[in-house]
Order: C-alpha cells, then structure tokens, then sequence
C-alpha cells in the first residue's frame, strides 16, 4: 500500500521501519530532515508539507505528542486534511483526548476520509520489537482494512469501540500504570526506611501476586536509581491530565490517580520532567520525616 507517516520521534520512526519492511511504499514529513533520515535512507519519500505527503497515501499514520500538535498537522494550514483523497484513511496513534479524536475524525469525514483513533502500549522498545499492542476506535470495516498494518507494527490489535474509544481504553492504561508506579516507589521506598534491601523486597514480589510489569520495569529502575531510560516524566503528565480530564467531565472518582498526579506534579516541579517515571521513588523519599 501507499502509506504516509507524520511523526517520526522514539517511537514513529522504528514503526514506520516495520511498515516498509514489510514491503510498504513509506512517504514521510518531518520539521526536522534528521528525524525523517533513517526512513529516507531506507527508501521512504520525504515531502515538504503534510498536505503534499497525504495527496500521495491510502493510509497516512501521525504520531506525535499532543491533542494541539494533532489539530495543527492534520486540520492546520498545510495539513494533512487538505491533501486526502476520499476513501482514505487517518490512523492517529499517539495518545491525545478523546474529545480531540472525536472532532478531528468528524471534520474528515466531511470530506469522505475515514480515521481511527489507535494509541498504542509498549514504549520505544515495544516499538523497536513491533510487539506494541494498539487499542482502535472507528468503524469496523476500517479496522479491517487497517488490521494487517497493525500487524506489522504490533501483537495485542484489539478494536475497542467506535470513534475515541482508543483513546479512552489509553487514558485507563495510563491511569493503571500510573497509579501501580505510585504503588511501586511506596512500597520500595518504605522497604528501604524500614532497613530492608529494596532490590531483595522486589524480588520476593515479582514472585507473588503483587507482580507487574510495572514493578518488573519501574521498579528496577527505582532500585537501581536509573532515572535515564523509558518515557518522560513529562508525556506520562499529559497522559493523567487526560486521564483526570474525563473523570472530572463525567463525575466519577479516581482518588488514586488524583494522588498520584500531585507526585508527578511534584517531580516536574523539581526539574524531572525528562526523568524516567521511575523518579517518582525519590519525591516519595523527599516527603518523608528525616
């Protein structure tokens, strides 16, 4: 298929890479040429405005940072609804409101373009290993047709709901990871006032029903002090304020993850917002009683 990527950071360009691996025509934009180099090399087309790649895509994918970078390069002067032909299709993957997926994916349908709202699960080495897993909100016939696209780029391909429904399914990963992290540094960091080896304790619970992936990753990191791999601090800020966002909407309750976000406000506050989430172990120490 003729395919366009927008988006080409830690986690874009290695997606792209499988797309074309797979035998793919890749177009690409990019604000910055040495982001968009690797793809070039590898034979992808770069082309100077979103609008000039979208003209040339059956499927064009984005995968940038925010809610307000999507509306810019997708409904913005240049962007990418001015050059989609109708009966191609938007697959927005990064992870951004749900109300944004929504009015974003009304607007092209106006022109007879059909989008897929489908964040993913996995960070940069779920990307590097294409074993991402993708939550998809849009029609089910796009979904199918998108499908073995996914496939290149990932394992768990899962159609969640109509249109922001991926999003929603991402706001709740973001909540349970977040608050499991919170979970993880109190229970190291209080393993570690109380004399106990915090790296022993871990151990012992990745082995009983305590167990996660988040402990089995984060808490390594807490333990070992490595601050320096992983996500920023930063994007997991955006993701709970999108999180918060719907629970505030709706009325609901999510005293966990309101606490939660006050530690990683905490942390951005002390300058880690390109820290790894793992940090979030030494605001805890930091509060504590000397």
């Amino acid at each position: 298929m003729k395919l366009g990527f927008v988006g080409l950071g830690a986690m874009g360009r290695p997606m792209a890479l499988h797309l074309m691996k797979h035998g793919h025509a890749m177009g690409v934009y990019a604000r910055r040429a040495e982001s968009a180099a690797p793809l070039v090399a590898a034979g992808a087309t770069l082309y100077d405005t979103p609008a000039a790649l979208a003209a040339q895509c059956e499927v064009i994918f984005t995968m940038v940072t925010s809610s307000q970078d999507v509306e810019s390069v997708v409904l913005g002067e240049e962007g990418i609804a001015h050059g989609l032909k109708r009966g191609s299709v938007l697959v927005d993957m990064e992870t951004i409101s749900p109300t944004v997926a929504r009015r974003v994916a009304a607007e092209l349908a106006k022109q007879g373009v059909d989008m897929l709202d489908a964040p993913v699960s996995g960070g940069p080495a779920g990307a590097e290993a294409a074993t991402l897993a993708i939550m998809a909100g849009g029609k089910p016939e796009v979904f199918e047709r998108v499908k073995p696209l996914f496939a290149c780029m990932g394992k768990t391909i899962i159609r969640v709901g109509d249109s922001g429904a991926g999003q929603i399914t991402k706001a709740c990963n973001q909540l349970l990871l977040l608050v499991t992290a919170q979970g993880a540094a109190e229970a190291l960091a209080l393993a570690k006032r109380c004399g106990v080896d915090p790296a022993t304790v871990r151990e012992v619970l990745m082995g009983g029903i305590a167990s996660s992936r988040v402990l089995d990753v984060f808490g390594k990191r807490m333990v070992e002090r490595n601050f320096a791999n992983g996500i920023d601090t930063r994007l997991y800020h955006k993701d709970m304020n999108i999180a918060l966002g719907l629970v505030h909407e709706l009325g609901a309750a999510a005293p966990a993850a309101a606490v939660t976000m006050q530690h990683i406000n905490a942390a951005i506050g002390r300058g880690e917002g390109t820290s790894d989430l793992a940090v979030l172990i030494e605001v805890l120490e930091g509060l504590g009683r000397k």
